[in-house]
């Protein structure tokens, strides 16, 4: 179901997004600076001294140095170590024939890995290390594409590029084009298929309109502490993120940085079961600078 928002409160939410996405946009396809996985001076320990990890499976969402955050379907993140001694492989083919072996500047944003993992001892080392991170040519081969057409973007339009950035700044230069909310079952993250065809679909439009940016903002009903759901609507707008640009191919470096308003601005009235259901949502607002629209 579409609809178009005319709350206040998700217009103060937009500009707000607005500003700092816009100055990170060129980041997003190089490095992500993450507090959460940068330490300095803590060395890999030797991978003799460690024990099996749990093998991780997701999209490569960040990386500082010799470390990766590795985010799921379901919107969760795991920090890796990198070493010397990591195994990176790449492969085509039917069963995953035609392996090679590749080193960590293979690792782009966005490339969807396998990473068995090795755990080390207790106060080792504050993250997992990879032992082997398997993932396939083609995959690799679109997350270059996508990092050098960025870097292109923004080297070849810089005048461009300063001015959608002044546009963001001020939500009033904005057309909201549509908003596609999508909906969950209570204290889930989990999408239905009938909300992934709709995901496409809103991409497939999006995608054909010229300049047109996305805006991802998880919400909850009232059931629960602050905390979870506060975590709930990070993780939902995260899943709903993650399936846009995993199965429907909208690019990274065109959504703006997502959001999670817990049970702030709710659609409808908590205090019915149908009015909670509707407020177990994502939406999906796109957007198009007016400096930019219709040119």
């Amino acid at each position: 179901m579409r609809v178009i928002s005319k709350s206040p409160k998700i217009r103060f939410l937009l500009a707000m997004l607005a500003v700092s996405a816009a100055g990170s946009l060129p980041a997003q396809q190089q490095n992500l600076n993450d507090p959460n996985i940068v330490v300095e001076g803590v060395p890999i320990p030797d991978p003799s001294t460690m024990t099996k990890g749990p093998e991780i499976k997701g999209v490569i969402s960040a990386r500082t140095g010799n470390r990766i955050k590795v985010t799921a379907a379901d919107g969760t993140s795991t920090i890796i170590g990198i070493s010397d001694a990591t195994r990176i492989t790449s492969a085509a083919g039917l069963f995953g024939s035609n392996r090679g072996k590749l080193t960590a500047d293979a690792l782009l944003n966005g490339l969807p890995v396998t990473v068995k993992t090795l755990q080390p001892a207790e106060g080792q080392y504050s993250a997992l290390v990879a032992s082997q991170v398997n993932f396939r040519n083609s995959d690799l081969k679109t997350a270059t594409m996508i990092r050098n057409a960025t870097d292109q973007r923004f080297e070849e339009q810089t005048a461009a590029t300063e001015s959608l950035r002044g546009a963001l700044g001020d939500i009033d230069k904005y057309n909201i084009k549509s908003t596609t909310n999508v909906h969950f079952d209570t204290g889930k993250t989990e999408l239905s298929a009938e909300d992934k065809a709709h995901l496409c679909s809103t991409a497939s439009t999006a995608e054909a309109t010229e300049n047109a940016l996305m805006l991802v903002v998880g919400y909850t009903d009232s059931t629960g502490s602050d905390d979870f759901n506060q975590e709930l609507s990070e993780k939902r707008a995260n899943r709903v993120i993650n399936y846009l640009q995993q199965a429907c191919g909208w690019k990274p470096y065109r959504m703006l940085t997502p959001t999670g308003m817990a049970k702030a601005d709710p659609a409808a009235s908590n205090d019915t079961p149908e009015g909670k259901a509707q407020n177990r949502r994502v939406a999906v607002n796109i957007l198009v600078s007016k400096s930019l629209d219709n040119l």
